[in-house]
């Protein structure tokens, strides 16, 4: 693209919702508020020239728990089926189940497909425990600790509902108030809606 592509009010409204939002669920969110098909690298980019942070840094908090701790491992699912077998080698290739932490936003991501498909670890709990996530959805972290990867931590938001918490200030480091954030935000879409003329 020629030219400036950041409008004002674009990197004004990165600036408002940067809070606790990793650079993927940035990226989703300018992209369906503004109609926009800004890549990964681009909000990244953009966010470093001119100093927005999301305020996550993915290091652990003096005294927080891991949230695998004292938990075994339970294989299922796929993961058996699609398990290196014994024998196999392979060089540079991590097999279905590896987690790494992002070094960019902190985020757990799991290996769910060879030979290389990773996905953030709090949405595939998500859908272990509740079902599939529809699309326009995010995944938030009630508490605010996104390593705790409890599913009754784990919140389904519409991105708009998302985007009133964020500029309401709805998101808290406790989880009941922002649950409770949720259901308030679900409430102020709805009336925005209605104003809109939408169903």
């Amino acid at each position: 693209m020629r030219g400036r592509i950041w409008t004002d009010e674009m990197i004004e409204f990165v600036k408002e919702n940067a809070k606790g939002i990793g650079n993927q669920e940035m990226t989703d969110l300018i992209n369906a508020e503004f109609g926009t098909e800004f890549t990964l690298s681009q909000v990244k980019s953009m966010k470093h020239h001119r100093k927005i942070s999301s305020g996550l840094t993915g290091r652990f908090k003096k005294g927080q728990r891991a949230w695998n701790k004292g938990k075994s491992y339970q294989p299922g699912g796929r993961s058996v089926e699609t398990r290196f077998k014994k024998g196999r080698v392979s060089l540079n290739q991590r097999p279905i189940g590896s987690e790494r932490i992002c070094s960019k936003d902190g985020y757990i991501y799991v290996k769910t497909e060879d030979p290389s498909t990773w996905e953030l670890k709090h949405r595939v709990v998500y859908e272990e425990h509740f079902g599939r996530i529809p699309e326009g959805h995010a995944v938030i972290f009630a508490d605010g600790d996104i390593y705790n990867l409890e599913p009754d931590n784990l919140v389904l938001v519409k991105r708009s509902e998302l985007l009133i918490m964020n500029r309401d200030g709805l998101i808290k480091d406790d989880a009941d108030l922002t649950k409770t954030g949720a259901v308030v935000a679900r409430l102020k879409d709805q009336v925005n809606r209605c104003e809109r003329g939408a169903e």
